[in-house]
């Protein structure tokens, strides 16, 4: 696949249009492929500075352990998300990364993030620009945990999610494939597996959405976005920025 066409460069792409000389940085970055399966850290927490990863294709989740094995996942990573950035820049890991399917990645060191921001300025401020989406998403994660009910919460969830995937080219204007069980959604959104089967339930006979067989299909978008108070803002998905001039 051409590098402008792959994941990562399309995200980008929502804030700078990048030159050949940018994308050809990307294309360095992406060199070192590794394959991790299913169900396998692919960083832990606590692990020493190591490397990064650009993910290529694939899902994974980041998630946290307490003490008495209760799990909280933070976020799930879709192709053209960074894994890891963190662990370049912290001593230690803060989270776990576990790829949800079989996943393919490009490793990154440190040094070679350093080396194309040198070659490419303007992709140190890309990357920043999605880590700070990120931590936007963040922001909206807590806000769903602590004060939305969870219908809100599940259709927040599945609106983002969507908006995420058709950037960077993995959904249609109404339906994206979606690998995620209900436990995985019980444990993104501070709810139960049976609540979650409840409420998607509720959402199918509404005539909202549907969730089957690895697929989410919007019935109804609109009353979706009204039910979450869903705005696109945060996400920052309009024009870029920067144009390839600058």
């Amino acid at each position: 696949m051409p590098i402008e066409l792959r994941p990562l460069a399309r995200k980008l792409g929502a804030f700078a249009v990048l030159s050949d000389d940018e994308l050809a940085v990307l294309e360095a970055l992406s060199r070192r492929l590794r394959v991790f399966p299913p169900g396998q850290d692919v960083i832990h927490q606590g692990q020493e500075r190591r490397s990064a990863y650009i993910l290529a294709s694939g899902w994974t989740s980041s998630y946290k352990l307490l003490p008495d094995g209760r799990r909280q996942i933070v976020d799930f990573q879709i192709p053209g998300d960074f894994l890891g950035l963190r662990s370049l820049l912290f001593r230690t890991s803060d989270h776990n990364i576990m790829p949800v399917t079989r996943i393919e990645a490009s490793e990154v060191s440190i040094q070679d993030l350093v080396g194309g921001f040198n070659r490419a300025p303007r992709l140190a401020a890309a990357v920043l620009w999605a880590a700070s989406r990120d931590e936007a998403m963040v922001v909206e994660h807590l806000v769903g945990v602590g004060r939305r009910g969870p219908r809100e919460r599940l259709a927040h969830f599945f609106l983002e999610l969507h908006a995420r995937l058709r950037l960077v080219g993995f959904a249609t204007a109404t339906s994206f494939d979606c690998p995620l069980s209900q436990y995985h959604l019980a444990d993104a959104l501070g709810l139960t597996a049976i609540h979650v089967n409840r409420v998607l339930r509720g959402f199918r006979e509404a005539d909202l959405m549907r969730f089957q067989k690895g697929k989410a299909e919007f019935l109804d978008p609109a009353e979706l976005v009204r039910l979450a108070d869903f705005d696109m803002a945060y996400l920052d998905q309009e024009e870029p920025l920067l144009s390839s001039a600058l």
